[in-house]
């Protein structure tokens, strides 16, 4: 397929993960790049080889077709309505929006425009939460009734160099890491009925860390802690943790329980990791291994060398659009995705169970061959 042409508004540290694992994946190319900050854009655009431009040149630039919106989360519907509006393709950032009507309110510009929408997170496409996708679907621990996932850690003042806004409403674990969760659950089991939470915060203030601000101190203003209930439309419960109060556990981070047995889930934040299985008189043991490009260590992070592969969900949204098909990273699953997690917070308010007014159909599986036909011809992942 001919690439479709790729700008990125909002050249923050994000940004980097996109621009540079872009060149892995088949169907996209990277052209452009604007920030508030032009001397950011520039910087980008000279570290990967773009043109840096003002936001209104990139949305009305020709070779344009899918605009990468990658800025703060309070900005999120503003850019994406903006990219909609000049009749570009939208992908944004985790969360699409920080109300449900505001996704909402996207959905009807994209359909009235004819127009995709799509959001991270995309890891629910990686090697891992595939495998756990085939051995479910595969009836191998039967029918999921229960579960937990636990997302716990100190935040992140110990390590981004800006890490203000992840403690003003917006942020939080909720809305930062509560994604990544919540898809793979969605990808797993279905779309959430209702939920329930206990909302807090353990300090009023954090102190930064990392450079360059080592020492200063910012305010909290959005709960960074949340113990939550979710119920399934297909009658299945997990509980789900997610904190930024917590200096060491060892909960793991996603164990389902099925009728037949159980499985457990590595960390829904990255594409790799080990699946496990067992039960009913089956020793828990790893899956058989799975030769899902997705899943194979690339990149050396701070937690080691992991699988990541980011902007797998856009270029399966480029691809979706030349064959017509609906892409996996949908704007549905955003929506409810945002339905979930605005609940969440509704509930941490008010005490009571809230009931989800929105739905979604599972993502279509991306098996080994499927994730494939992403690659670039020339990816060193194949």
């Amino acid at each position: 397929m001919t690439p479709l042409g790729v700008g990125v508004i909002g050249c923050g540290n994000i940004s980097t993960m996109y621009l540079g694992l872009a060149p892995l994946f088949a169907g996209i190319e990277m052209r452009a790049c604007a920030d508030l900050d032009e001397d950011a854009a520039r910087a980008r655009a000279e570290e990967f080889g773009l043109r840096a431009m003002k936001t209104a040149d990139l949305l009305g630039a020709d070779d344009i077709d899918i605009v990468v919106n990658l800025t703060v989360p309070d900005v999120h519907y503003a850019i994406s309505r903006a990219i909609l509006e000049a009749g570009k393709h939208a992908y944004s950032e985790k969360p699409l929006t920080l109300s449900l009507a505001d996704a909402e309110a996207l959905k009807a510009l994209a359909a009235e425009n004819g127009l995709r929408v799509g959001a991270a997170p995309d890891t629910f496409l990686g090697g891992a939460p595939q495998h756990a996708r085939a051995h479910i679907d595969g009836g191998g621990v039967g029918r999921i009734t229960s579960g937990t996932a636990m997302v716990m850690s100190h935040g992140m003042e110990h390590w981004h160099p800006n890490p203000d806004f992840f403690f003003q409403p917006g942020g939080g674990p909720i809305l930062d890491v509560g994604p990544y969760y919540i898809a793979v659950l969605v990808n797993l089991i279905g779309p959430i009925r209702r939920v329930a939470a206990l909302t807090s915060m353990a300090t009023p203030t954090r102190t930064i860390s990392s450079e360059p601000r080592h020492g200063e101190t910012i305010e909290v203003t959005t709960p960074t802690n949340a113990h939550v209930l979710l119920e399934f439309q297909s009658g299945a419960t997990v509980s789900l943790i997610v904190s930024w109060d917590v200096w060491a556990h060892r909960h793991a981070n996603m164990e389902l329980y099925g009728t037949e047995g159980s499985i457990y889930v590595p960390d829904p934040n990255f594409f790799g990791g080990e699946v496990m299985a067992g039960g009913n008189g089956v020793e828990v043991a790893a899956l058989p291994d799975w030769d899902h490009p997705l899943g194979k260590p690339n990149k050396a992070q701070r937690m080691g060398k992991l699988a990541n592969y980011r902007t797998a969900g856009l270029a399966d949204m480029a691809q979706a659009i030349a064959e017509g098909r609906p892409h996996r990273c949908s704007l549905d699953l955003a929506l409810h995705t945002v339905d979930a997690m605005t609940a969440i917070m509704q509930s941490g308010e008010t005490g009571a169970f809230v009931t989800l007014k929105s739905t979604c159909e599972r993502p279509e599986a991306l098996d080994p061959a499927a994730a494939r036909r992403l690659l670039a011809a020339d990816a060193p992942v194949t």
